[in-house]
């Protein structure tokens, strides 16, 4: 076969295949997977030797790719078309939420947050906290002082010696095994009329028994037993000595004593009984008084 007659091969030079790899490149990397949308967009890369020769003419900008160290990094090129029209459809297919589903979703979270690990103790801390409604029950009782010398104590001038007027009052230890002295008192029984228990208390507390003449007071004060809130009313009253001797047989009593009327105030240990007992120094004068003019003395 003859030069003529070989078949004519045309032997791309060197340069003109590096330029199609580069115009490769160079495209692909603004286009993505889809190069259809590239050419549509009128987007094509840019040159190497463009690039190279900007860069040359003006030395003082760096290269796009080019970061602190020498490193080289991802071109920053603009979104496709095709991406941006899929979140663009991602983002209007979305529903809006409104304020309801926003509520919901953070009671949700909330929700989700008292779930987790290491929230069950502060939870539990806070579910054992007592709860602030209470039973409430309403209790009456009634007592007194049990008074003897009235008629004794008047003097020949009329005036009245309270020190010469004695009273009972009962002892009994606090939890510090201090002694508070207090008026006998107790519990009404179901149907019991309140003179009634007041002179069944005076006698099971102190050993004496007395006879209800004048009322003293009335005090009502609020109690937690055993979870239970109470409301206490007590009614007091003036009882004449009529016969008996002290005794503290009754197991909640410590000591049973007769005090001089004349230092009942301090004896007492709560407020609301002193202001009874300040009550009793007024109405004492008048009732000895009556009590001679009725010739009661004192049974001896």
């Amino acid at each position: 076969m003859t030069e003529n007659n070989r078949p004519h091969h045309t032997k791309r030079s060197g340069d003109d295949t590096s330029r199609r790899r580069r115009h490769r490149r160079g495209r692909g990397e603004g286009s993505g997977k889809n190069t259809h949308d590239s050419h549509k967009t009128n987007r094509k890369a840019p040159n190497r030797n463009t690039r190279q020769s900007e860069q040359s003419a003006n030395p003082s900008s760096p290269t796009p790719n080019a970061v602190a160290g020498g490193k080289r990094e991802k071109p920053n090129n603009a979104q496709s078309a095709t991406n941006r029209t899929k979140n663009r459809r991602r983002r209007t297919s979305e529903p809006a939420q409104t304020a309801t589903n926003k509520r919901t979703k953070g009671r949700r979270k909330a929700a989700a947050k008292t779930q987790r690990t290491g929230t069950h103790r502060k939870n539990y801390r806070r579910s054992t906290y007592p709860s602030t409604q209470m039973e409430t029950r309403i209790e009456t009782s009634a007592g007194g002082l049990v008074i003897s010398g009235l008629a004794e104590s008047v003097q020949p001038d009329g005036n009245v010696d309270l020190s010469r007027i004695y009273v009972a009052l009962i002892g009994r230890l606090d939890r510090r095994g201090r002694l508070l002295w207090s008026m006998p008192k107790g519990h009404v029984e179901n149907g019991e009329d309140i003179a009634v228990t007041a002179e069944r208390e005076v006698w099971e507390e102190t050993g004496i028994h007395g006879e209800v003449f004048a009322e003293l007071g009335v005090i009502d004060y609020w109690f937690v037993s055993d979870g239970t809130r109470i409301h206490k009313t007590v009614h007091h009253h003036l009882l004449r000595y009529v016969d008996g001797a002290l005794n503290d047989e009754d197991p909640e009593v410590t000591e049973v004593s007769w005090i001089p009327a004349s230092a009942l105030i301090e004896h007492f240990a709560y407020a609301d009984e002193r202001k009874l007992a300040r009550i009793a120094h007024t109405l004492l004068p008048d009732l000895a008084r009556k009590e001679l003019a009725e010739g009661r003395g004192t049974p001896r």
